[in-house]
């Protein structure tokens, strides 16, 4: 016997979860093996049950689907539903991810299910057009309203008001916020490209920081100079770093 197709779905609109349940009964082949309501909670039993596909909702209170997608280690095949803009759908398509534009016929559905049966033999490709698509989600035109954070097994939503800033740690930041320090598997390229440039500030190749943080700017040595935060913590900043500060700050 053939084994079954294990699914998960995670949507928080009961018709979009029916919607998908209905189509999926069609197939022989599958196994539904739980549907949940928002993204903490897909998490979770993406982890527990280790699905070989999911159908993901991406506008999700909570949790959007694509912060989900920054926090799982080990994603199954996806494919997403949305009512997006056509910038992500572009995405999509460049990256052979498949998605279902609501509302979506039953059609549609089987294209998208096969599709998703084909990845599924081809698990490793599969997993970088993921990579793929989150990349070129990451270069969307607007800025960071919130960082999303897995701390051990606990799931954290930093609001980007919060954060006083943040340092280099090779390929990771530290994210120094009012509600902890926190690792993030991001570059300082990342926030640098996706943070509001009017709330902050590149001063070093290591430090990236609010400027509401920053109480004064101070002579350290010869030519250097230091950032004094609001809470006394000192930065280093470097030459284009000050640069930058001595023509906001003026």
């Amino acid at each position: 016997m053939k084994e079954k197709i294990k699914v998960i779905i995670i949507d928080d609109e009961v018709l979009a979860r029916d919607i998908i349940k209905s189509f999926l009964k069609k197939y022989d082949n599958v196994d539904l093996l739980a549907e949940c309501t928002n993204g903490f909670d897909g998490i979770k039993q993406i982890n527990d049950l280790k699905p070989d596909l999911i159908f993901l909702d991406i506008q999700m209170p909570k949790l959007t689907g694509f912060e989900m997608l920054e926090i799982l280690e080990d994603p199954p095949v996806i494919i997403f539903s949305t009512a997006f803009d056509q910038f992500a759908l572009k995405a999509f398509e460049v990256n052979a991810t498949d998605y279902l534009l609501k509302p979506y016929s039953e059609e549609r559905f089987g294209e998208a299910f096969n599709k998703a049966i084909k990845l599924l033999g081809e698990k490793p490709v599969a997993n970088l057009k993921l990579e793929n698509l989150v990349k070129s989600l990451e270069k969307r035109s607007e800025y960071l309203d919130r960082v999303v954070i897995k701390n051990g097994q606990k799931i954290l939503i930093i609001s980007i008001d919060d954060i006083d800033y943040i340092e280099a740690q090779d390929d990771y930041t530290m994210i120094y916020s009012s509600k902890g320090n926190f690792l993030k598997q991001k570059t300082m390229k990342y926030f640098e490209e996706n943070l509001d440039p009017d709330d902050f500030i590149r001063i070093h190749r290591s430090y990236i920081v609010k400027l509401t943080s920053i109480k004064q700017l101070e002579l350290f040595e010869k030519e250097s100079y230091r950032v004094i935060l609001n809470d006394g913590k000192k930065l280093l900043v470097s030459k284009s770093g000050y640069l930058n500060l001595k023509e906001i700050l003026k």
